[in-house]
């Protein structure tokens, strides 16, 4: 037997995927720079014009400075223009490939990966924190660029003109930034944190509302869950007039630094001015130029504020989907092209079962969910041939879900697993979940047709081949009755009965064609006589169908239906006949 595993270089954080590359951010901040030092000559000309004109020279001598005024007007409107169809283009497209990374990295670790994550919280993250990281270029790294080729191209111009006033231009600007980036760090600091999780908390609470509103409404519990998203809204409403006031007081601290700067210009020039080394125009010039260069660069506090918006949101997204995954959860890197197992081929498929030997085989076998402090499955050791009905039974809790977590290779394990005498590390994770299918105790339906539902397992099979095998689950009437296959499930399954909804899964499973099914709590919900009934046509439907079935169940299974019985027990594996 031989294997090669190829390790994946850990990748860059969602974060930084968020800033496009050079070759597609350099346009926008190229023209923003240019936009931004438009304005700054544009007022810088406009004083000029208007100083020099009172002085009545010959029109001659204003031709210039009329054109430059027009230039820098026009040329502002369109490098303006430019910059925000190159920067939000780039960033729009950037978020098409965060968005791609994230699902990517949900791929690997769901669904284990993901049971303690909200819902709604989740949701929240996939949603409104992957569309704040576009603010990353667009108003964090944009505007802190713009704001220092702005202020330092500005600097080096008035200092042809005026030395002091440059050196007073260039300490009002460290003024501002110092001061105004330690207010912003420092009123921002826990603000925006705290806004991601309260959006979490809201859009969690809307969410169990809207999909619990019959059961709220039937116990009367409505009021009080409107009460609560009320509290929560408050909440959330509160935390961002805070921000709020944040951006306000560092704006009011600005507008001051700036008037304190054109104060400071005018005193430092006024002995210039007197002694004819200065004359009047060009002390407008130097004296107005810090309005305009302060404006560009009171972008920068805004920036940092942004900043901690961006980092908090990527923070949450990287938990939820982080780059690399908890040892707890499986993840396949097994590159199936690298794969030989014994001569045979190594590439999709179920895995080769020999009749021969065990088609599966646990030896002390432990595993825990992600974040758990003990095992859930303890030193578990189980056989399953060909053809058995196996039963595990047990209590709520007891460690039967992270049985069939781990057979179908959602959650990692120690010791010893294997599916048809070969390793499942040694087979990867893919072709694992090609052999043994798992029917979840609610399984996922999407609001299609049920002919959709079921070609997703085969999508070769044809209207015949779906009827056939609803007819083998005993649902070929009831779909036949509602119409076809055009017929919807509704969204989550929302227009089908629990047993429905199983009966449609394991029809699903039995397209696919699974060597082994793992049937998790499939009666939970349902009444004694319908769990029955359920419980015999799905066994006898997979018995029929030669398949193997592993069925998890915390209700008694009549004995006729199995071919053996497994308890688990606070995570041990106990067989019992």
């Amino acid at each position: 037997m031989t294997v090669t595993r190829t390790g994946a270089a850990p990748g860059p954080s969602l974060l930084r995927t968020a800033q496009p590359p050079l070759r597609r951010s350099g346009p926008g901040i190229a023209a923003g720079s240019l936009s931004a030092l438009s304005a700054v000559a544009l007022l810088a000309a406009s004083a000029y014009l208007i100083t020099r004109a009172a002085e009545q020279p010959p029109i001659l001598y204003l031709t210039m400075a009329m054109v430059g005024v027009r230039a820098f007007a026009l040329a502002r409107a369109a490098f303006r223009y430019l910059e925000r169809l190159s920067s939000h283009d780039a960033s729009f497209r950037q978020l098409a490939v965060v968005r791609t990374e994230l699902y990517r990295r949900l791929s690997r670790v769901a669904p284990a990966g993901l049971g303690r994550t909200d819902r709604g919280d989740l949701l929240a993250r996939v949603v409104s924190d992957v569309d704040a990281l576009q603010d990353l270029p667009l108003r964090v790294v944009q505007p802190l660029v713009v704001s220092g080729v702005t202020g330092v191209a500005a600097v080096v111009g008035v200092a042809v003109v005026s030395p002091r006033a440059a050196l007073v231009l260039a300490g009002g600007l460290v003024v501002a930034l110092v001061v105004g980036v330690v207010l912003a760090d420092r009123l921002a600091t826990g603000t925006e944190a705290a806004l991601a999780a309260r959006r979490g908390a809201l859009s969690g609470a809307v969410l169990d509302t809207v999909q619990s509103l019959d059961v709220l409404v039937a116990f009367d519990a409505l009021e009080g869950q409107l009460r609560r998203v009320a509290a929560l809204d408050d909440d959330l409403r509160r935390a961002s007039r805070r921000r709020a006031t944040t951006a306000g007081l560092v704006a009011a601290l600005l507008s001051l630094v700036s008037g304190a700067t054109v104060v400071g210009v005018v005193l430092a020039t006024a002995g210039d001015v007197a002694a004819g080394e200065l004359r009047g125009p060009a002390f407008a010039l130097v004296a107005l130029v810090p309005i305009a260069v302060l404006e560009v660069v009171g972008a920068v506090p805004t920036a940092v504020v942004a900043w901690r918006r961006v980092r908090a949101s990527g923070a949450r997204v990287e938990s939820a989907a982080p780059l690399v995954a908890p040892a707890e959860v499986v993840v396949d890197e097994l590159d199936e092209a690298e794969v030989e197992v014994d001569g045979r081929d190594g590439g999709d498929g179920p895995a080769a079962l020999p009749a021969d030997l065990p088609v599966l085989s646990l030896e002390h076998v432990s595993a825990r969910w992600p974040g758990a402090a003990t095992d859930s499955l303890v030193d578990a050791t189980l056989e399953v041939r060909a053809g058995d009905r196996v039963v595990v039974e047990g209590p709520s809790g007891a460690g039967k879900s992270t049985l069939a977590a781990v057979l179908v290779r959602f959650l990692e394990h120690r010791g010893r697993y294997e599916v048809g005498g070969t390793s499942v590390r040694s087979l990867g994770a893919e072709r694992v979940r090609g052999t043994v299918g798992l029917i979840e105790q609610s399984p996922w339906l999407f609001d299609e047709s049920i002919r959709q539902n079921l070609l997703f397992a085969r999508d070769t099979a044809t209207d015949d081949d779906l009827l056939a095998v609803l007819d083998r689950v005993d649902l070929g009437d009831w779909v036949r009755e509602r119409g076809g296959l055009d017929a919807r499930p509704g969204e989550r399954g929302a227009l089908v009965s629990g047993g429905q909804a199983q009966r449609l899964s394991l029809a699903r499973a039995l397209l696919r064609g699974f060597p082994v099914l793992v049937l998790d709590e499939p009666t939970a919900g349902l009444d004694a006589e319908l769990a029955d009934r359920l419980v015999t046509d799905l066994l006898e439907a997979a018995r029929d169908d030669g398949t193997t079935v592993v069925l998890i169940s915390h209700v008694p299974v009549p004995a006729a239906l199995v071919t053996r019985r497994v308890r688990v027990d606070r995570g041990v594996l106990r067989d019992v006949g």
